[in-house]
């Protein structure tokens, strides 16, 4: 038997621009992507019987689903035509349905661990490719850098370097649908990635002025919790204030640990929300 674990990291966007829907049902986007230090713990087993088996405490799936983690391992196997038992334990501390990217840095944490486990046979090109297939977010958890995401969000590039923050994650418990989010979204814009403004930041001034999310304009009018925290941290001295994602999680912006931790004390002893401060990755 052959065993390690692997951390998988939570993401939050920065910006999302939504600019127009696909014929195949996906969305156009145009993201900033940053991974933060809150990750679920995955523990991979290679041995034993035969197949792929996922284990994930506390997540309810719809019947005849599967975790995207056996997805991916399967997916792996086929790719590299290698036969070996693997179990997966997931111990996940990421919200799920929060608009942070838990299941798919759990499928591209597989993919990464396996990879290496088994003697690392497949490039990062390949792992990219394989990652496309599991869902948009999951190549983003692959590129382990923070990108600028366009297309569905597969498209990759490098992001010059961000200034230094720390975030303060709120998440009020709300479980949020990104498919009705993505479904009610009155399209506007014309849909020209060449008009966006380029996300372009030196300063944590300019980082704040660049956040925008547009999935906020259907979800906060559905859940005005979201729009009230957003207050709250402004309230607590965050430079800025973003729903991630389709939501329903929040962050703030905070110069540094410290104050994103003691803003998080102040939270924590007045509501029963979901905090969480953060350095990013």
């Amino acid at each position: 038997m052959l065993r390690k674990s692997f951390r998988a990291p939570a993401k939050i966007n920065l910006c999302l621009h939504v600019l127009g829907r696909l014929e195949d049902g996906y969305h156009e986007v145009a993201m900033a992507m940053q991974r933060v230090e809150l990750c679920d713990d995955i523990h991979l087993q290679l041995g034993g019987a035969s197949g792929v088996r996922a284990v994930c405490r506390g997540v309810e799936l719809l019947p005849g689903e599967e975790n995207i983690t056996a997805r991916a391992a399967r997916l792996f196997l086929e790719k590299t035509a290698i036969d070996v038992g693997i179990d997966i334990n997931i111990k996940k501390n990421i919200p799920v349905a929060a608009g942070l990217g838990g299941g798919s840095s759990d499928a591209a944490t597989v993919l990464l661990g396996l990879n290496e486990m088994l003697g690392k046979s497949l490039g990062m090109e390949q792992l990219l490719l394989l990652a496309e297939e599991l869902g948009a977010d999951v190549p983003f958890f692959i590129f382990q850098q923070p990108a600028w995401a366009t297309g569905i969000g597969t498209k990759l590039e490098l992001l010059p370097v961000l200034p230094e923050v720390a975030y303060l994650l709120i998440n009020p418990g709300i479980a949020v649908s990104t498919a009705d989010v993505y479904r009610r979204l009155q399209l506007t814009k014309g849909g020209e990635l060449a008009n966006l403004p380029r996300f372009s930041v030196v300063t944590r001034d300019d980082l704040c002025a660049a956040l925008h999310n547009d999935l906020e304009s259907v979800t906060l009018p559905q859940f005005p919790l979201i729009a009230e925290i957003k207050q709250r941290l402004l309230a607590l001295g965050a430079l800025g204030a973003l729903m991630s994602g389709s939501g329903a999680t929040v962050f703030g912006v905070f110069t540094d640990f410290t104050a994103a931790n003691k803003a998080a004390e102040e939270l924590t002893a007045e509501t029963d929300w979901w905090v969480y401060p953060v350095r990013p990755i």
